[in-house]
């Protein structure tokens, strides 16, 4: 999303813009794939029908999340999705 960076490092920077995503959009649906687990990493795919409470227009998102995992929490998320 425009003025939010591809990746997340630490829980709090994971907690802070996932808050910020749920009260920028009205969701009216979605679904997670996955996970897709390799060593310490694991994917999820995520589509979402959403309205940006920005613009307006719904719209579908369709992403997938990577996420590195140490010490048996998720230190670092990035996000990677067609513009």
């Amino acid at each position: 999303m425009p003025g939010m960076d591809q990746i997340q490092s630490g829980i709090q920077a994971i907690k802070s813009k996932n808050q910020w995503w749920v009260e920028n959009h009205e969701i009216h649906g979605g679904t997670v794939e996955g996970p897709y687990p390799n060593g310490d990493r694991f994917i999820l795919h995520f589509k979402y029908d959403v309205t940006p409470k920005q613009t307006g227009k719904r719209m579908t998102l369709d992403e997938t999340g990577l996420y590195t995992v140490q010490n048996g929490k998720i230190a670092k998320e990035e996000f990677f999705y067609s513009m």
